[in-house]
């Protein structure tokens, strides 16, 4: 299926060709020779490659492809060579990157919350030693990047504030217990 304004551009072009007495070109773009082409040739590229988008546009090749109608993301901000490693970070959801500094940052605002999840003191305790085994290793690293600003925590004070969460958490009722536990308590009974 040829598309007449392609044909047309075709044959305007190779009627440009055999008037500048240019020949080595065959309708496929291809060198028989092996002379360079010439600017002629160079036209007639831009010529086919302009009727080629043209067409395709009004075959609907470029509709709804993502992003259309939104503004180019980055456009007319600071040039970050690392654009890329940062949008494939953010796209990919990828955790685990980064500079010892900003991952501890990050891990300490979240530490609570993860210490919480825990039901044994024993592993309260084997997190935090980990954690503070990592902030004195990346203080001692010089491997440049921004400094470490986060500070190892105290275990037994942790633990004790894990525990008054733990404490002041509500107890679930026996509607809310596990199946398990239900039917235990009816054995027993």
């Amino acid at each position: 299926m040829t598309d007449p304004r392609e044909a047309a551009a075709r044959y305007l072009a190779s009627k440009q060709n055999s008037e500048s007495g240019e020949s080595g070109e065959n309708t496929d773009g291809g060198e028989e020779s092996g002379t360079p082409p010439g600017i002629a040739a160079a036209v007639d590229r831009a010529a086919f490659i302009e009727t080629a988008i043209q067409v395709a546009i009004r075959r609907g090749d470029f509709d709804d492809l993502p992003g259309a109608g939104k503004p180019i993301e980055g456009l007319g901000t600071h040039h970050d060579p690392d654009w890329w490693i940062r949008r494939k970070i953010e796209t990919e959801n990828l955790t685990g990157l980064g500079p010892p500094a900003i991952l501890l940052r990050t891990e300490d605002r979240e530490l609570n919350d993860q210490l919480d999840l825990l039901g044994r003191e024993s592993d309260v305790r084997d997190v935090l030693e980990d954690f503070n085994k990592r902030v004195r290793e990346a203080r001692r690293q010089l491997q440049g990047g921004p400094p470490v600003v986060t500070s190892p925590r105290d275990v037994d004070d942790e633990v004790a504030a894990w525990a008054e969460r733990r404490a002041a958490r509500p107890q679930p009722t026996p509607v809310e217990q596990p199946r398990r536990r239900r039917l235990r308590a009816r054995r027993r009974g």
